[in-house]
């Protein structure tokens, strides 16, 4: 750039704050006319204000945003070895025992009927065993709540350690 091609600062930054201010105001400049249409071929509003938001800054977020994620996501550039097991692995317990209630409170064994006694005889000698079998208790949907409770407590004090509920799905509707 020239000398004479160059204005002085002060008129630079006079001419800036004047065409700020002609533009917050509405007014044209000085020997420019007014003109209602946009670049986009809108009309301005008579005020001069702007109706429609400035999606820019938001875009900006956006990309910035996205750019984060990619750099911040690492790329899958190392694996780890995992040595997974090839043989048959321990056989499931087939072995289980039902403590069954029926709707009139009493208490099966396997199918057959017991006494609270030998019920809790049974489950002492089941517990006493090195390998323990599965107790599973299943209470019929009509039976007692005390009767199931006292049951569970029996069991319980009795020593079992591997105790399971089933028939679960039969309770769905216990709360309607």
């Amino acid at each position: 750039m020239t000398t004479s091609n160059m204005k002085s600062i002060p008129t630079v930054i006079r001419n800036s704050v004047m065409i700020i201010r002609r533009q917050r105001t509405g007014r044209p400049m000085p020997g420019r006319a007014a003109s209602s249409v946009r670049a986009n071929g809108t009309q301005r509003p008579p005020n001069g204000l702007m109706s429609e938001m400035n999606v820019t800054p938001f875009i900006d977020v956006l990309l910035v945003l996205l750019i984060m994620m990619i750099i911040g996501l690492p790329a899958v550039l190392h694996k780890t070895e995992i040595d997974l097991p090839t043989g048959e692995g321990n056989p499931i317990d087939s072995i289980s025992n039902t403590v069954f209630i029926d709707e009139a409170d009493r208490v099966y064994w396997n199918g057959e009927r017991v006494s609270r006694t030998q019920l809790r005889n049974t489950v002492m000698q089941l517990a006493a065993l090195p390998d323990e079998p599965q107790l599973r208790f299943e209470p019929a949907p009509t039976a007692s709540y005390n009767t199931s409770v006292q049951t569970i407590a029996l069991i319980k004090e009795a020593g079992a350690s591997k105790f399971a509920f089933i028939g679960n799905h039969q309770h769905k509707d216990f709360a309607k």
